[in-house]
């Protein structure tokens, strides 16, 4: 969760369901075919599945997914399904609900796992756990093993320093080599898979035929084949997670001018290494302080999309 009394986008700042699906067009017309719906928390916008719908009607578009923290999810997940959503991914840090909790403050930690029972998806369901040190990294091998119980696959994430992470320090990352040994020593020999260039995750089969992720994103930046475009709520266009600002793709729009020059324009212009400039820091902490954070929440991740 971010700093405590954060600054949510101003709601008449917000694109309607039309004004985004304009964006999404205009992205595809540059050659966009993956789609993500993220947050913050999606689920929270009124009518989502009427946008998903939408979204879903563009034959551009070939993998159409979300990314929830899987609270209002069970409710939710069957009007997604007919709504034409491919596939979803929930978050998951923990299976205790006392240290859910304590992450999160929130007492929702049941709601979260009939979310994700609920989940079933064309193209399956994915289950996201971010890493910390001393937090949850005890818990590799039971998330694993319920991961296998629910059909999903799980994705490890090493612990970045970007958004609400401001008390991030370079202590409480649990690489990607750690978490193998660590899964190697439990479950025997892991094989690495091949995986699709333009994944951020590095995909692993275990001895009994299970398949995870690893998105070390931390220690293993991969800016060179990133390529991510990030759209706020608001129409603010960032292409790196961590870029200090972005492009408003909301004034042309509602001016009725093209987007897609200002796209493939900005695009080709692009030289965005966030991570690995972050890596090559000697002195490395969080990206931002709480102040920084209040005073623009586009440096958020809940506005951004992390």
């Amino acid at each position: 969760m971010p700093e405590e009394d954060y600054v949510w986008l101003p709601n008449s700042e917000i694109l309607s369901f039309e004004e985004l699906d304009a964006v999404v067009a205009a992205f595809c017309g540059a050659g966009v075919d993956r789609v993500r719906l993220t947050g913050g928390e999606p689920l929270v916008r009124k009518q989502l599945p009427r946008f998903v719908k939408l979204l879903a009607l563009r034959p551009q578009i070939k993998d159409l997914a979300l990314t929830t923290n899987g609270v209002l999810l069970a409710d939710q997940a069957q009007a997604l399904r007919d709504a034409g959503l491919h596939r979803i991914t929930v978050s998951l840090d923990t299976l205790k609900p006392q240290r859910f909790f304590n992450l999160t403050r929130r007492a929702h930690h049941a709601q979260v796992l009939e979310g994700i029972a609920a989940a079933k998806f064309p193209k399956g369901v994915k289950l996201d756990t971010v890493v910390m040190r001393d937090t949850n990294d005890d818990e590799l091998i039971p998330l694993l093993e319920y991961a296998g119980t629910q059909g999903a696959e799980l994705r490890f994430i090493e612990y970045m320093d970007v958004g609400g992470a401001t008390r991030w320090s370079r202590a409480q990352v649990v690489p990607r080599v750690e978490i193998l040994r660590r899964l190697s020593d439990h479950f025997g020999v892991i094989e690495a898979l091949a995986s699709d260039s333009r994944a951020p995750a590095e995909r692993f089969r275990l001895p009994d035929g299970r398949v995870f992720g690893i998105i070390a994103s931390t220690t293993a930046p991969f800016c060179s084949t990133c390529d991510r475009s990030r759209v706020t709520a608001d129409g603010t266009w960032f292409t790196c997670l961590y870029a200090e600002k972005g492009t408003d793709l909301k004034g042309p729009l509602r001016r009725g001018e093209p987007l897609l020059p200002l796209i493939t324009e900005g695009w080709s212009r692009r030289a965005d290494k966030g991570a690995e400039d972050r890596l090559a820091m000697q002195q490395r902490s969080a990206l931002k302080t709480p102040g920084q954070l209040r005073a623009d929440p586009h440096l958020e991740m809940h506005t951004r999309g992390g």
